[in-house]
């Protein structure tokens, strides 16, 4: 309204009734009121365009403002997103120390194992000493039968005894042999137990999220809704995964039983026209192609098919198409357990 009386003000000098008065001749009263009606009407227009712009901002402040809460709004879910990352991160972390003291623990028996191996092992060297010192008495006494036949009663008495010992030192070889091959199987055992148990507690914490399928070290969810191939990888990568790579013709019979329609996988040939690729940057090996990719057959209608998709109804060695990467299809994310 300030600019409006400015420029009111700035009008009426233009007309005076001085101006109108002086000079050797008057101005008729009609033109000086036609003049002056035709001041007022920018005037009206100024007015107008004034009232028009403060609803216009009215209205941008309130957009302002509902976005701002939109904002908001987001940045408390993310808050709270972050929490339970943190709240995750500190159960891992426990878990991990529990496992680092499990570790410890079995090593600290590992090598008192491995202690009282060694000291069996000195007892048996050491009995083997003795028998061969045992034995070498006996060559000795045997050439002495030889020599002398008549201290052969003596000899054979004292050869006798010498067996005896031999006999009994044999038998405590075999025994002491015997007991640590029997240490050592349960210490094999308990070992195995362990390693059973600890496995079989990872297995437990490499479940999949609920609504994915596990198969092997991985998880699997197919897409109840419909996208592009990039739109689709788009989704996976959001869920810290990616379109399924299909490695294994174990993992592609598992993958086919999963769809019911034509379903995008992360195969394509995008960068180079021929050289497909997986979504990892690695070359395609196995293959299961329904007939050789022709990329729409240079179609100009149809474009080109540089995306790979599984086909449903089809044998599993070939169910394999290439299409348009622009076509609407479901999809397979997969990510480690």
């Amino acid at each position: 309204m300030e600019e409006i009386n400015d420029y009111v003000e700035t009008v009426k000098p233009l007309t005076p009734r001085s101006a109108i008065q002086e000079g050797p001749w008057r101005f008729p009263r009609a033109p000086v009121f036609g003049f002056r009606l035709l001041s007022v009407f920018p005037l009206a227009v100024l007015i107008g365009l004034t009232v028009y712009c403060h609803y216009s901002e009215d209205g941008a402040a309130a957009h302002l403002s509902a976005v701002k809460a939109n904002l908001t709004e987001c940045l408390q879910d993310r808050d709270q997103q972050l929490s339970s990352m943190a709240e995750e991160r500190d159960t891992l972390n426990a878990n991990l120390t529990e496992k680092t003291r499990e570790v410890d623990r079995l090593q600290t028996l590992s090598k008192q194992n491995q202690d009282s191996v060694l000291l069996l092992t000195e007892e048996r060297d050491r009995l083997k000493v003795s028998l061969s010192g045992k034995t070498k008495e006996v060559d000795r006494l045997q050439g002495l039968v030889e020599k002398d036949h008549n201290s052969v009663g003596g000899a054979a008495a004292y050869l006798s005894t010498v067996k005896a010992n031999l006999s009994s030192v044999t038998e405590e070889r075999d025994n002491l042999t015997e007991r640590l091959i029997n240490q050592l199987k349960a210490s094999l055992t308990e070992k195995t137990r362990e390693v059973d148990r600890l496995q079989s507690l990872m297995d437990k914490e490499k479940a999949c999220p609920a609504g994915w399928r596990k198969s092997g070290c991985s998880c699997y969810v197919l897409s109840p809704e419909k996208a592009s191939w990039e739109q689709s990888r788009q989704n996976c990568t959001a869920r810290a995964a990616d379109l399924v790579i299909l490695d294994s013709y174990e993992e592609q019979e598992f993958i086919t039983s999963m769809i019911k329609e034509q379903t995008w996988i992360g195969l394509n040939d995008i960068n180079q026209e021929g050289t497909w690729k997986w979504v990892d940057g690695t070359p395609l090996t196995l293959k299961y192609w329904g007939s050789t990719p022709d990329n729409g057959s240079g179609d100009p209608v149809w474009g080109e098919e540089d995306c790979a998709s599984l086909v449903d109804g089809r044998e599993t060695r070939t169910n394999w198409n290439d299409l348009r990467c622009a076509t609407r299809l479901q999809w397979i994310c997969e990510k480690m357990a």
